[in-house]
């Protein structure tokens, strides 16, 4: 059983990461249990998958809650009847908190049951500031068989903070198709649609959440729209921060220069990879919350993009950096709008980088190559 409350038709790296490796194993048939879908959502099917939604979404994730406590008591109680029905002997957690939480209880009920976890980096970073969140984690890692880790950022987490040794832990990045996300010819009709014709395209794919830095991107994008007037930054992606982000455009007077893409389909987010110019994710570290590894990097350059991200969390791992992109401090807009104006003012070195991405994505990040390792990991 695969337990996650992130996974599609929601938006979300994670959510994309684990349909795309456990559509591909090579097993009998996995159930996944994961977060009911609300009205705009359609369900989706695959014929390796046997999926069941309940809920699984609380505002309170620890045990001194009466609502935290009472949302564990209410979905252990349906899992170990799901177990049961389905004659489940592993767990695979898509977090530690919640949903390790939930299988560490589970296997108190259930004889012989065994979990693993993925970890995501700052899942566990946010959960050490409290004190029964860190109790919760320890516990759940102790009982755990093995804790994936998104990158060596995460992996460095985890023991810094004590959760883990080495002989518990396994590395596996998250992987892409090169058969889909792959270099295209330009598509002048496609620009034309999205009104990106003659203009210097820099994208964000992701959620609009805060340590993304989609608020520094629009910053540098005033700062850049002075030396490069056909600058045009497409956000693409949902969230909770999208009305302070319109309201930061408006302020600037740049709303020729930003265009927000929440409704597009996934064919569409990916000729949008490929349509751009550059491709940029300005995240930074914003207390403990941090981005574990972005895959979305990573799906860029197989698609023949630089990419440029901010020098926080496991981002660094998706690229050679200084070949392929740049890690720069995305918390100073400044630096952002240096980066881009540099790799401008030099056409055949943003040409080198561009070429070099998918070479490096297809030896590294492909999905036969995380496959292989997937395999020997859950075996």
């Amino acid at each position: 059983m695969l337990l996650t409350e992130n996974f599609p038709p929601r938006s979300g790296g994670s959510g994309r990461w684990f349909w795309e490796l456990y559509t591909r194993l090579d097993a009998a048939k996995i159930v996944v249990v994961t977060q009911e879908l609300s009205p705009e959502y359609e369900n989706i099917s695959h014929p390796n998958l046997d999926i069941i939604y309940m809920p699984l979404n609380c505002s309170e994730w620890g045990f001194k809650s009466v609502k935290g406590l009472t949302f564990y008591i209410r979905t252990v109680q349906k899992l170990r009847t799901i177990v049961k029905q389905h004659n489940i002997s592993h767990i695979h957690c898509g977090r530690v908190i919640h949903e390790g939480v939930s299988a560490w209880l589970l296997s108190f009920l259930t004889r012989d049951l065994q979990y693993l976890c993925f970890v995501h980096g700052e899942d566990v970073e946010t959960a050490a500031v409290s004190g029964e969140h860190n109790l919760m984690v320890k516990q759940v890692c102790k009982r755990a068989t093995t804790l994936i880790c998104n990158s060596m950022n995460s992996i460095n987490i985890l023991k810094r903070l004590n959760y883990a040794t080495d002989e518990k832990v396994e590395l596996l990045h998250p992987g892409v198709d090169c058969s889909k996300f792959t270099i295209a010819d330009e598509d002048i009709a496609f620009k034309q649609k999205l009104g990106w014709e003659n203009k210097f395209v820099v994208i964000t794919v992701g959620r609009l959440q805060a340590r993304k830095g989609h608020d520094r991107m629009i910053d540098a994008v005033k700062l850049l729209s002075e030396n490069i007037p056909n600058i045009h930054y497409a956000i693409i992606g949902r969230g909770e921060c999208k009305p302070s982000l319109e309201k930061q455009v408006k302020q600037l007077g740049i709303e020729k220069h930003v265009q927000f893409l929440s409704e597009i389909s996934d064919d569409e987010m990916i000729a949008c990879y490929q349509q751009c110019d550059l491709f940029i994710l300005a995240n930074r570290t914003i207390e403990n919350d941090i981005e574990g590894f972005g895959m979305v990097l990573v799906e860029a350059q197989a698609c023949g993009k630089v990419v440029i991200a901010g020098d926080s969390g496991g981002t660094r791992e998706t690229m050679d950096v200084g070949s392929t992109g740049l890690i720069i401090d995305c918390a100073d807009p400044k630096s952002i709008e240096l980066a881009i104006k540099t790799l401008c003012e030099s056409p055949a070195t943003f040409m080198a980088m561009g070429s070099k991405g998918r070479p490096y994505v297809m030896e590294n990040f492909d999905w036969t190559v995380h496959l292989r390792k997937a395999s020997q990991i859950f075996s």
